[in-house]
């Protein structure tokens, strides 16, 4: 499966992020998915929807998800964040609710790893 190779990549390189605070977001990760010429309009249909599982439930802080006409990016933040995206794969019927991604994506999707951080301090 697409997922658990990212994940699996993901479990075994992780590393923190300098600056980042814990009692804010936790850990974040992106998960970046190119999609197939074309596929645009129907990646915007399934986001539309939301989430195929209750995100605070699964331990998540905040889920993000940004769409341009070659790709779509997963953004997943957590206290941590490995364990919460390990839990959410190896759920059968959480995990299931990914297979409709598979016809829209051109490759495997990348893990990318914050590199950078930057906060003002305040929350809203």
């Amino acid at each position: 499966m697409l997922l658990q190779r990212v994940v699996t990549q993901f479990v075994h390189s992780k590393r923190r992020t300098p600056g980042l605070d814990e009692g804010d977001v936790g850990e974040r990760v992106a998960v970046v998915a190119w999609l197939l010429p074309g596929s645009r309009d129907r990646a915007a249909q399934i986001l539309a929807k939301g989430a195929p599982y209750e995100l605070a439930l699964a331990g998540f802080r905040w889920h993000s998800v940004f769409l341009a006409d070659e790709a779509v990016i997963f953004v997943f933040a957590g206290p941590g964040i490995d364990g919460l995206v390990r839990a959410l794969v190896n759920d059968r019927t959480r995990s299931a609710a990914f297979s409709v991604w598979a016809p829209l994506l051109d490759g495997t999707p990348v893990l990318a790893q914050e590199e950078f951080y930057w906060g003002s301090g305040r929350t809203q």
